[in-house]
C-alpha cells in the first residue's frame, strides 16, 4: 500500500510563496508518476503539475513559470514550490501517485492533465490534502 501525507499549506498575501511537501511511504517504482492537484469546494479537481521518475515535469498553463514540482527520492518526498501566488491559487492541494500514462503528441499540457486527473482519480493513491489560502 502507498500512503501520502501533505504538509506546508497556509495563508499568504498575493505575491508570496509557499512550499508544499508530500511524504510518501510504501513501494513506488519507476513505472509511477507523481503530481499535485487542487480543488475548491463544489468544483472539479484540477491538475497542477506532474513529474515522472526521471524528473520530467508537466505544468498547467495557469501555474507555468510560477510553480516548480520536484522530488527527493532519498527522502521519498514530493515538493511543490509556489511563487508569485495569486488569489485564484486558493484551494485544497492534494498529492497523488499512479502508474504513468504517455502524453499524446497532439495534446496540450492542459488536456493531458485533465485526462490524468480522471485516470488517477480512479486508479491512483491520494493524500488527505493541505489548504492554501492567498489573500489580496
Amino acid at each position: 500500500q502507498v500512503q501520502l501525507v501533505e504538509s506546508g499549506g497556509g495563508s499568504v498575501q498575493a505575491g508570496g510563496s509557499l512550499r508544499l511537501s508530500c511524504a510518501a511511504s510504501g513501494y513506488i517504482d519507476s513505472t509511477y508518476c507523481m503530481g499535485w492537484f487542487r480543488m475548491v469546494q463544489g468544483k472539479e479537481r484540477e491538475g497542477v503539475a506532474t513529474i515522472d521518475s526521471d524528473g520530467t515535469a508537466t505544468y498547467a498553463d495557469s501555474v507555468k513559470g510560477r510553480f516548480t514540482i520536484s522530488q527527493d527520492n532519498v527522502k521519498n518526498t514530493l515538493y511543490l514550490q509556489m511563487n508569485s501566488l495569486k488569489p485564484e491559487d486558493t484551494a485544497m492541494y492534494y498529492c497523488a501517485a499512479a502508474r504513468c500514462g504517455k502524453r499524446a503528441p497532439g495534446n496540450t499540457a492542459g488536456e493531458y492533465l485533465t485526462i490524468i486527473t480522471t485516470m488517477w482519480g480512479a486508479f491512483g493513491y491520494w493524500g488527505q490534502g493541505t489548504q492554501v489560502t492567498v489573500s489580496s
